[in-house]
């Protein structure tokens, strides 16, 4: 019985799925490859592009062009609809200086083939952070009519933008981001009357000087909801009564250094806004009061201006502000305790200002918060008093935390150690005195650390060497005492900045030690290095900047300390009694600033720096 019934249930089930068997099967018999002249199209593109790291390398003649490495195809059609060639920028920045150069080796260059223009149904574009530098962006791309989005952001481009780019009347997003400022500039911003579906629009870093009328045209674009110029050179923002953004909910005109002292009242009728960004326009007086209408923001930057009030109550209602930046103000007074109902906040920054008197204790209370800025005030407070104030929720949340240069004394204690997540700490150009906690080297997140110009005392504790994270240590200028070993760097993997002088500390080294780091910067004046020279030194092979000036080291300096593979900008070997010769090193010679005096040094190259006014003896 059980055998005759298999035939019917495998029947049963080839029935069942029928539908989806003969899917399969047509789509197997039938599968979209790229169309030829599209893949023609792409391989000329790719002859006139500069591709270091062979990115393209899966481009190849008779591949699959739907398959190749950024290129997406319509999958009924195939014809090629999206081009994603820009070169990834990692949001943190880089974690070491080798990611870093292979992030430059990566980039695309060369120049665009207009063999772009067969691709008739390309919808997406995407070049950016490429490194395009001796090349315009071409006028052809002003004839891809199917384009709805073109990112060129930060692809090195230079020269005039063309006015053909007002020809891509379907253009929802266009970014057209420079580089740097003056790379890129208009003469107008006509063409814009041809894009009037553009939803989002940045040119930043463009020099926009000529386009004095750039608000009436940008107002013009109905679905407009995301405008940046920041960095444009536009003298001001002229008065309107007929604002037409209706849509509009990001607008960032940062850094133009308008000739307006005063925001004008349209943008304060722009209620929908998200995000407004005004730093470093040159703004004056109070704070605005017109802005505590725009309660819609998750996003307010006011920095770089000088509004002299105090921080505004109504301020502090701003239920739905996740970023407030007023830093570099003239703002004074003190926080009011109503800060906690900012309880959106994620980054908080009001540093560079005249704020006084304690930091509330509510400022603990804001459990979303993971950067706090408040460095370059008058706190005069105890840093224990702080640290107690925001160990609440924020103990295992807070990523930031900047107190530079603002008063603060009083003792460093292991209540530090709460906050477990922290990346970067800065307490630089204080009165902290004692010496630095063990609980310092458990902050297993650490890249930045700087607590230099400060008065601590004692040893540096050895378990700063378990910072595998930490990318920069700065000590330098404190009252610091004692030895310092291997096991004070055996896992500083990721260091990069060590900038410690001004201490009395001891580095006791084998000649052999080999660090595990491989550092851009260092400064160690006035440690003791000797009478040895540190052959450990010669291992560094990406150092641009090196002091060790006031070291006791009475050695000859070896000749694989000159032939360093890495170029010196800045080197200072003053003050002690190196001796030997000096090579005639095209390292040496690279440096713009060098200091080799107070030193035994001979040389064939005495002369010639003799010449360029650097003295190699007493």
């Amino acid at each position: 019985m059980e055998t005759s019934f298999k035939p019917v249930s495998f029947l049963f089930l080839a029935f069942l799925f029928l539908p989806n068997f003969f899917f399969f099967f047509c789509i197997g018999l039938s599968e979209l490859h790229c169309i030829d002249t599209e893949r023609h199209a792409l391989l000329k593109f790719k002859e006139d592009l500069i591709d270091p790291s062979n990115r393209l390398s899966s481009w190849i003649a008779h591949g699959d062009c739907c398959q190749w490495l950024g290129v997406v195809c319509h999958n009924l059609t195939a014809h090629v609809h999206q081009l994603h060639l820009g070169t990834f920028y990692p949001e943190g920045g880089f974690a070491s200086y080798e990611q870093y150069e292979a992030y430059e080796r990566s980039m695309f260059g060369g120049k665009l083939n207009p063999s772009l223009l067969d691709l008739k149904h390309l919808n997406y574009f995407d070049l950016s952070f490429n490194n395009f530098s001796a090349s315009s962006i071409p006028s052809f791309l002003g004839s891809m009519k199917s384009l709805t989005s073109l990112n060129l952001s930060n692809a090195r481009f230079v020269g005039l933008i063309p006015h053909q780019l007002g020809n891509l009347s379907n253009l929802h997003y266009l970014n057209l981001h420079g580089y740097r400022p003056d790379d890129l500039y208009v003469n107008n911003l006509e063409w814009l009357f041809g894009l009037p579906l553009l939803q989002h629009l940045d040119m930043s870093y463009v020099n926009l000087s000529k386009a004095s009328d750039w608000l009436q045209l940008t107002n013009t674009l109905p679905s407009l909801f995301d405008l940046r110029l920041s960095y444009c050179q536009l003298r001001s923002i002229p008065p309107t009564s007929n604002v037409n953004f209706s849509s509009l909910l990001t607008i960032d005109l940062s850094r133009n250094q308008f000739e307006n002292t005063l925001i004008p009242s349209w943008i304060f009728g722009l209620r929908n806004l998200v995000s407004l960004d005004l730093s470093y326009n040159n703004f004056q007086g109070p704070i605005p009061v017109d802005l505590q209408n725009m309660t819609s923001l998750s996003h307010l930057g006011l920095s770089g201006n000088n509004f002299n009030s105090s921080i505004p109550n109504w301020l502090y209602s701003f239920s739905h502000l996740e970023f407030l930046n007023l830093h570099s103000n003239n703002l004074q007074g003190t926080i009011s305790n109503a800060i906690e109902n900012l309880t959106s906040a994620i980054s908080i920054d009001l540093s560079g200002n005249e704020l006084g008197g304690k930091l509330p204790r509510s400022l603990g209370n804001l459990c979303n918060l993971r950067e706090i800025s408040l460095s370059s005030n008058k706190w005069s407070q105890e840093i224990s008093e702080i640290l107690e104030s925001l160990s609440g929720c924020l103990s295992d949340r807070l990523e930031i935390l900047n107190l530079d240069s603002s008063q603060l004394h009083g003792q460093l204690t292991d209540e530090l150690g709460v906050f477990k997540n922290l990346v970067q700490l800065s307490f630089q150009n204080n009165l902290i005195s004692g010496p630095l906690p063990v609980c310092l080297g458990k902050l297993s997140s650490l890249r930045i650390l700087n607590l230099g110009k400060n008065q601590f005392n004692g040893t540096l504790p050895q378990n700063l060497g378990q910072l595998s994270k930490l990318e920069e240590l700065r000590i330098s200028s404190n009252m610091l005492k004692g030895v310092v070993s291997e096991v004070h760097f055996v896992n500083l993997t990721s260091l990069r900045i060590l900038y410690a002088p001004g201490n009395q500390l001891t580095l006791k080294a084998s000649q052999n030690w080999i660090p595990p780091f491989q550092l851009g910067a260092l400064s160690l004046q006035s440690w003791n290095l000797g009478p040895k020279f540190p052959q450990w030194l010669c291992s560094q092979r990406r150092m641009l900047s090196l002091d060790i000036s006031y070291t006791q080291i009475s050695d000859m300096a070896p000749l694989s300390f000159w032939n360093l593979s890495s170029q010196f900008r800045y080197l200072n070997l003053s003050h002690n009694l190196i001796s030997g010769e000096i090579p005639n090193s095209p390292v040496m010679l690279s440096a713009s600033a060098i200091d080799l005096s107070s030193n035994h040094f001979k040389g064939l190259l005495e002369t010639y720096l003799h010449g360029l006014g650097i003295d190699v003896q007493d």
